[in-house]
């Protein structure tokens, strides 16, 4: 590993490339894999499908990752501006290749417009982790941003349940709860703590100002996703329910997107 880093921070644009490609690859391979009826049937949730499954892997993966590594090496919650490692580094590239790949697929296959939040999102990730790499500074504070990844599976699952038509399962019941538990832990809380440690040493930070916005926005988005969170799974609206332009709100798209 120690020999691999020199050819990493080298070349962190290839390395993201690669990275993203292998993401493409797995995207391939886990088409191969069955998936529920009611996923077939339907061309948007076929696509949603393996777009997940992708998600999946690479939050099992660097949300695991992740924790593995601050359990190794505690200096990371605390050295944020210039602590890594040779694991750190390459998670960072790792996870980057994957938002590239993901925002290629949503783009690519004319879904842009349906997941422009998804684009935002990965938008501001891909450039913060960019700059982590090419600086080599903030790298800890990536790593740390990734425990989200911990819900993100959770979040991802909660989702692939409803693609199946699985919401009455006792698997989703519990998931639910899970994920409830894995948002305020390893979501929100993990956004305050880099909030604040943002705004505490603002004064010497190395563009602070950019990943000060930066942290606000996706503040905004978070809890904004923890509220439609919270209304779909804990206080959901009659099914029956008719929109202000008088039509019954049973859009797949608008289904699935709460």
């Amino acid at each position: 590993m120690e020999a691999l880093l020199p050819v990493l921070k080298s070349h962190p644009g290839l390395s993201v490339l690669v990275c993203s490609l292998l993401f493409r690859v797995a995207h391939q391979l886990l088409q191969r894999l069955p998936v529920p009826k009611a996923v077939q049937q339907d061309a948007f949730r076929s696509w949603k499908w393996k777009n997940l499954s992708v998600s999946m892997v690479h939050s099992l993966l660097t949300g695991t990752w992740a924790l593995t590594c601050v359990v190794i090496w505690p200096e990371t919650l605390s050295n944020i501006h210039k602590f890594h490692t040779p694991l750190s580094y390459l998670l960072i590239c790792v996870s980057t290749g994957y938002f590239v790949q993901d925002a290629g697929d949503i783009i690519l296959t004319g879904h842009a417009r349906g997941s422009w939040e998804f684009l935002l999102h990965h938008g501001m990730v891909i450039w913060c982790f960019l700059y982590a790499l090419y600086t080599q500074l903030y790298i800890a504070g990536a790593l740390i941003a990734l425990f989200v990844e911990v819900n993100s599976v959770t979040l991802h699952l909660r989702l692939m349940l409803k693609l199946a038509d699985f919401q009455s399962s006792s698997m989703y019941h519990i998931n639910k709860f899970a994920n409830l538990f894995t948002y305020v832990l390893f979501r929100l809380s993990t956004q305050f703590y880099l909030t604040w440690y943002i705004v505490h040493n603002y004064s010497w930070l190395d563009h602070g100002g950019y990943f000060f916005v930066t942290m606000m926005v996706m503040n905004i988005m978070i809890v904004i996703y923890f509220y439609r969170l919270l209304r779909a799974d804990f206080f959901p609206r009659s099914k029956n329910y008719v929109g202000q332009n008088g039509t019954h709100n049973n859009n797949t798209k608008k289904f699935l997107s709460d």
